[in-house]
């Protein structure tokens, strides 16, 4: 467990409880945010969103939340949205008005940072794919023109940190997907430095097996469950 008096910053957990219950474990007591995508792909929704509201994060929504919410599957290829209609006959009313309650982007104050969080992008905010090396000339953009310190942003499944002049852009990864050829759940804790923040991205491991034999007794594509495994 970590005890850093940090602040956790997760993404895409995708209804796998399993990773989620492992990152909240390594990083102990704290604040925790969540840039959308809580369900999806995964076959514990109701088990996350309960997690998240029992450790009081801090969330916004991602296209896949909205997607269980308006059953618009039209941006998704076919397992998505398999997935996606999955989620709408298994979940909660609940767990429902949960996500429906969610706004797309919030600005939070962080060590004294204010810090911009959106799934997608700040011109997109659910659609939108956000990478350092397709991005990297927007960041102090962004930054500049919402007037933040810090943005993050989810929804890629990469992690990364970037620094410039303007500030600080970051994207945690996926808890419950990841697509980095590393297994391990990923997220990002974020401290106070002498100037702005720091970011440790980090990478959790986690009951892979159980969270994939759930996908497949729920009767949800295999590929969901066999991708946990090498993480891509």
């Amino acid at each position: 467990m970590i005890k850093t008096g940090g602040v956790a910053f997760i993404s895409d957990v995708h209804s796998n409880v399993e990773a989620l219950r492992a990152v909240l474990s390594d990083f102990g007591s704290g604040p925790v945010y969540c840039l959308g995508d809580i369900v999806g792909y995964g076959a514990s929704p109701n088990e996350v969103v309960e997690l998240l509201q029992d450790r009081k994060a801090t969330c916004i929504i991602g296209n896949h939340d909205r997607a269980v919410l308006t059953g618009d599957v039209g941006g998704f290829n076919a397992r998505a949205g398999m997935a996606a209609h999955w989620t709408m006959d298994h979940i909660t009313e609940p767990s429902r008005a949960f996500l429906a309650g969610l706004p797309t982007t919030r600005t939070e104050k962080v060590f004294d940072r204010k810090v911009y969080m959106v799934h997608g992008s700040p011109d997109d905010h659910l659609w939108e794919y956000v990478y350092e090396a397709t991005h990297r000339d927007l960041f102090g953009h962004y930054l500049t023109k919402l007037k933040v310190d810090v943005l993050a942003t989810g929804h890629t499944h990469m992690p990364f940190v970037w620094t410039g002049p303007e500030g600080m852009a970051f994207n945690p990864g996926s808890v419950g997907q990841p697509r980095t050829s590393d297994k391990r759940a990923s997220y990002a804790i974020v401290r106070g430095a002498p100037v702005g923040v720091a970011v440790e991205l980090r990478g959790v491991n986690y009951d892979v097996e159980a969270s994939a034999k759930k996908i497949i007794r729920a009767g949800l594509p295999e590929s969901l469950a066999t991708r946990l495994f090498s993480g891509e």
